[in-house]
């Protein structure tokens, strides 16, 4: 082989054998998923001894009014978990973007909410709704206002809230971390321009961080639709079917009704809605930073 050959190939041997285990560790647990999703599979059973029955579990769960209603709820709990987090925590970013006395203390208790367990965030949030002894309702009394049944006509909007505290502080720290990035140049010049301050934000500041933004709203979607633990200790996915999302019906599916094809097939269809969202986001973001590189550009020539 000749010197020039080995030189470029170098970088890929020594990848190699990490990238086989990173290939075998992704692709045969998500191959035996779908090859589950294709047989009448129970947990009694081996994968092999299961009956194969073809598209038979997603042609149930499509006619199932039930997955119907889950994927309604699941679509629901992340438009609004992620729509507001991020209006919430881009503009706490904004606010801060400035020198605080203190503000390395102020970071640290807004990221005190994601250090504790989805668990324990499911019990607090639970007592503090409690009919009669929960914070919330014993406040409402003490000003004239009736108790309000949050876990129960409120449910999904009382877990709205519950995650929207715990994740804030996410949207906040990345946020907070782009608009420091941003090329201090371009916010001189567009000063030097007269432009006023909510004019930066809207021209200068949030066209250079939707990048990094729109990254960050991608990876708070997929973690929406994967939410279990908070809205399983909060309402078990009641009342009814009002808070049970997929990963939750997805969960019994597999454990009470013990039917490990339909769970399969039920995941199949949230990781394919996964990826139709991951691509549309991609191909958005590709869009916002052509439109970055062309503000920067702007900004260079003025200079």
């Amino acid at each position: 082989m000749r010197p020039a050959v080995a030189n470029r190939l170098t970088p890929y041997m020594f990848l190699a054998p990490a990238a086989v285990i990173m290939a075998i560790a992704l692709l045969y647990p998500l191959g035996y998923m779908i090859w589950g999703s294709f047989r009448d599979w129970s947990p009694s059973q081996t994968i092999g001894e299961a009956e194969f029955v073809g598209l038979k579990n997603y042609i149930t769960l499509w006619n199932d009014p039930n997955f119907h209603e889950s994927l309604t709820v699941t679509l629901k709990f992340a438009f609004f978990v992620v729509t507001l987090e991020m209006l919430i925590g881009v503009g706490l970013a904004l606010l801060l973007d400035r020198n605080i006395r203190g503000m390395s203390l102020l970071r640290t208790l807004f990221i005190l909410p994601m250090m504790i367990a989805p668990v324990v965030v499911g019990l607090m949030w639970r007592y503090m709704y409690h009919p009669t002894l929960g914070t919330f309702n014993r406040f409402l009394e003490s000003i004239g206002i009736g108790s309000v049944d949050w876990l129960g006509q409120h449910a999904l909007m009382s877990i709205i809230i519950a995650d929207i505290w715990q994740w804030t502080p996410f949207i906040f720290i990345l946020s907070l971390a782009a608009l420091q990035s941003l090329p201090r140049s371009a916010l001189e010049a567009a000063r030097i321009d007269g432009a006023t301050g909510w004019q930066q934000i809207w021209h200068i500041k949030l066209p250079l961080m939707m990048p990094v933004l729109i990254v960050t709203a991608l990876l708070r979607l997929i973690d929406a639709f994967k939410v279990l633990e908070v809205i399983l200790v909060m309402t078990e996915g009641g009342p009814g079917l009002s808070t049970e999302i997929l990963a939750l019906r997805i969960s019994r599916t597999a454990t009470e009704f013990r039917e490990l094809g339909v769970a399969a097939a039920m995941s199949n269809y949230l990781l394919m809605l996964l990826l139709l969202l991951t691509v549309a986001m991609f191909a958005f973001n590709r869009l916002q930073e052509m439109r970055a590189a062309k503000v920067r550009a702007a900004v260079e020539d003025d200079e």
